[in-house]
């Protein structure tokens, strides 16, 4: 998230910040000009002085400016005096900011602090003032002041499209990610009302801070709301990347489950290169899925994301195609799973079934096995819902990822269920 540049900072304060109309007889032309301005009664001497300056500022003649408004703060006398000085103070500072004339933001904070607390500062400023008081803090690591200075603003009524994500970044880097989420979440559900879209960046910031805090939960609750809203192939295959796959991921899974989210970003299209097929293709035929194995493979080939001369690919494509060929014809396993006495053999023939894409009689061979007990009921349930939602029918696969209970199966079948709801587009 960015932070507000200098320059931007400083065109906000000169938008009506710094400009400050005098009413006295000495400067009102006439009644109707008279009653635009302020009511204000100032000494003399800030009369004498006030009007050059203006004049000065509006030239951005800093040089002509910066004695006249020393003058003015020497001068006041009043709340009204005080009032002209200050906010003089403030277009001066903001004018030496926005020019780069060596002037830094810390010298915009003593006038800002004194209009906020100055009775006559004018209530339609006030609030703008206020938030701008917060962008300094925040740049200077200021979360304290930061985080009090935009509750303020907005309870003002400040309007500015960055608050609410100034409000976060507050947060977020005052170590509070959790309020820092909320208040995203907040700001992002505004805007989705408002018939509007976040920006990606910020899920993926989110996402970041809550991973650094290593709050594994709440990062994969953003990972998941990140690909609801973004659904591109690459998202998704970061996503079960950041979550599954990679070393020091936000769950612990074995070569099994993780084969599992290897088998949703297939179905989604979205392996990305020659390590994802051939990884997966390893880690399947591993798992004695030597079907599975073979299409993997041929699928990257003809993809043209495994080269033809990969010779890690074409010797464990060979494997498999032995494998295969020794195995024979998976229908007399069929019989004997339904024969067996408990459902372990269905499973691993459901398994052969669901890597060669005859989901209907992988289908079957999971009920089968679930109705025979002894099997990990959440693994085969899990299974069988990737066999019936790859099969097409998504209702049945939703309902069956939903028995899916422990963990961490239960967070695979809702990706396997947020997929479904939201499949990967290219990009």
């Amino acid at each position: 998230m960015k932070m507000v540049s200098k320059m931007a900072f400083a065109a906000a304060l000169m938008a009506g910040a710094g400009s400050v109309a005098i009413s006295t007889p000495a400067f009102a032309k006439d009644k109707k000009e008279e009653n635009k301005a302020p009511a204000l009664k100032l000494s003399p001497d800030v009369i004498k002085a006030a009007q050059p300056a203006q004049t000065a500022l509006a030239a951005k003649d800093v040089a002509t400016a910066t004695p006249l408004v020393a003058q003015i703060e020497a001068a006041a006398k009043t709340e009204d005096d005080r009032y002209v000085a200050q906010a003089l103070r403030l277009q001066l500072e903001a004018t030496k900011l926005q020019g780069q004339n060596g002037a830094g933001e810390a010298a915009l904070k003593a006038p800002l602090d004194a209009l906020i607390a100055n009775p006559k500062t004018p209530a339609t400023d006030l609030p703008r003032f206020v938030y701008q008081r917060g962008v300094i803090a925040l740049n200077e690591k200021d979360y304290a002041t930061a985080n009090t200075s935009f509750a303020r603003a907005k309870q003002l009524g400040y309007k500015d499209a960055n608050i609410d994500l100034q409000m976060v970044k507050a947060k977020m880097d005052s170590g509070d990610i959790a309020g820092g989420s909320a208040a995203l979440q907040a700001a992002i559900d505004a805007q989705t009302a408002a018939g509007g879209k976040a920006d990606e960046q910020l899920y993926k910031y989110a996402i970041a801070k809550n991973n650094a805090k290593k709050d594994s939960a709440a990062t994969l609750g953003w990972v998941k709301k990140w690909v609801v809203a973004y659904p591109t192939t690459k998202n998704w295959r970061d996503a079960m990347v950041l979550y599954g796959i990679q070393p020091n991921a936000l769950a612990t899974l074995d070569k099994g489950q993780k084969v599992d989210l290897y088998r949703l970003l297939r179905a989604g299209k979205a392996l990305a290169d020659q390590y994802d097929y051939e990884i997966y293709g390893q880690w399947v035929f591993d798992a004695g899925i030597p079907y599975e194995t073979k299409a993997v493979l041929t699928e990257g080939k003809a993809s043209g994301k495994i080269p033809a001369n990969s010779d890690n690919a074409n010797s464990l494509l060979a494997a498999a195609n032995k494998s295969i060929a020794n195995e024979g014809s998976l229908a007399g396993l069929v019989t004997k799973a339904k024969a067996a006495a408990n459902g372990k053999l269905a499973v691993g023939t459901g398994d052969a079934y669901l890597g060669s894409g005859n989901y209907a009689q992988a289908i079957e061979l999971y009920k089968v096995a679930l109705q025979k007990g002894s099997v990990d009921a959440d693994a085969v349930n899990t299974h069988l819902g990737i066999a019936q939602a790859l099969s097409g029918d998504k209702a049945s696969a939703k309902a069956t990822f939903a028995l899916v209970k422990g963990q961490p199966r239960a967070q695979i079948a809702e990706f396997w269920t947020t997929f479904l709801d939201n499949p990967p587009v290219a990009g």
